[in-house]
């Protein structure tokens, strides 16, 4: 780990981390259940354990006032919290255990006691440049240099928060060019075409969402013939004039959907090879966030840890939600998005998938002057979801809310 490449400060922390660590035998490890929390917890679970030590691990759907309660009554001696806690820094300084937080959220106030690690600390934006599996793998590096494998999980946690999509910035880039150099990943051009099985990829594709394609066999199977392209091929097998030719027209029947280009020049992004994992990141942070979203969090870190089993029955929680994801941004592309003067919004109550199919129609068949709102009232409590566009940088990141909804229609 280059002390002269990192700043200083964060080096110091994350080495002051290691140090408490190493002075435990037991750490309770709590993180968040995305894409982003489960990489950086089976990070720093397969530190621990190449470290000899014994830990537990929790995941949260967020770190609420409930939650936190769950953390203060903890009994272990050492606590990680990876992915979250940058909110309630305050309260942990209270708390009399060895606390370490890894967290990359923005959030006023600074530790006094407990060692605190967040790239905004050292003038790094932690939502563009270094997520929660960012600062797990540093401090996991810093524990011990064999580590550096663990890179490619990281670059999981750094695709499932979408710190990828216009490039990298800040500390990820640190992870690149060493990852690169230690042949731990590779990086392939930017390409419309999802990576994997060309037909299975397109017909489950929702990043793009390509109209008469995406969820539709006998679409998938024209635009491959229209390309010459046959069946059971895989991404890495096509040759440059069949990746030209299939980019191309898939390019105009987004262009036909009135995609901007924006949205076009984000989904042609850099792509991260994990040769240990024979997938890009991007495939592995959706088999951990499929666990995650339903529920089945130790799966999720199961296969973090490159459980066979684990990752199976990730595999096959991926391919169903995803089916799940498409079928249900299909039927809203052809229902449509209920308009009103400075807001679209629609009603996800029987479909679910609320935060994911907001942003699908804000970039594919929304109006994109306008805030796109998912409401999902199957419960007493409604949960809202919305997505708009930020900066050419980065798009804003998702707001979502958990009220009861007054306005559009209210229940209960």
């Amino acid at each position: 780990m280059d002390d002269s490449v990192l700043p200083s400060k964060l080096f110091k922390d994350l080495s002051h981390a290691a140090d408490i660590v190493r002075g435990h035998e037991f750490i309770q490890i709590f993180s968040h259940y995305d894409a982003d929390g489960i990489s950086a917890a089976a990070i720093l679970a397969k530190a621990l354990i190449r470290a000899g030590k014994e830990f537990n691990v929790k995941l949260f759907t967020t770190l609420n006032d409930r939650s936190m309660e769950i953390v203060k009554s903890c009994k272990a001696e050492c606590i990680i919290l990876s992915d979250l806690g940058a909110s309630y820094v305050e309260e942990l300084d209270k708390m009399s255990a060895d606390v370490i937080v890894l967290d990359h959220h923005s959030a006023p106030g600074n530790a006094q006691r407990i060692c605190y690690a967040n790239p905004h600390l050292y003038g790094i934006d932690g939502m563009t440049s270094g997520c929660g599996a960012t600062m797990a793998f540093l401090f996991a590096v810093r524990m011990d240099e064999k580590n550096w494998d663990l890179v490619q999980l990281a670059f999981a946690g750094i695709a499932g928060d979408r710190q990828h999509i216009n490039g990298l910035f800040g500390l990820n880039t640190y992870l690149l060019s060493e990852g690169t150099r230690r042949k731990l990943v590779s990086v392939s051009e930017g390409s419309l075409i999802p990576y994997g099985d060309v037909a299975s990829s397109l017909l489950r594709s929702t990043d793009p969402y390509i109209r008469g394609v995406s969820g539709s066999p006998e679409g998938v199977a024209k635009l491959m013939a229209d390309a010459g392209i046959k069946q059971g091929r895989h991404f890495k097998d096509l040759t440059d004039d069949e990746k030209r030719k299939l980019s191309s027209l898939m390019a105009v029947k987004l262009t036909k959907q009135n995609v901007c280009q924006q949205t076009l020049s984000e989904v042609a992004r850099t792509r991260y090879l994990l040769p240990d994992w024979e997938m890009d990141a991007e495939a592995l942070a959706a088999l951990l966030h499929a666990c995650g979203r339903l529920g089945l969090m130790g799966v999720g870190i199961g296969a973090g840890l490159g459980d066979r089993d684990c990752l199976r029955m990730a595999r096959e929680l991926e391919t169903e939600s995803g089916r799940q994801i498409v079928d249900g941004t299909v039927a809203l592309d052809k229902k449509g998005l209920t308009q009103m003067e400075h807001i679209q919004w629609f009603d996800s109550s029987s479909s679910g998938f609320t935060g994911i199919i907001c942003g699908i129609a804000m970039q594919f068949f929304g109006d994109p002057n306008k805030p796109t709102i998912g409401i999902n009232m199957s419960e007493d409590l409604a949960k809202i979801s919305s997505r708009c566009w930020g900066s050419r940088r980065q798009r804003r990141r998702p707001q979502d809310s958990q009220r009861r909804f007054c306005g559009l229609r209210e229940k209960g």
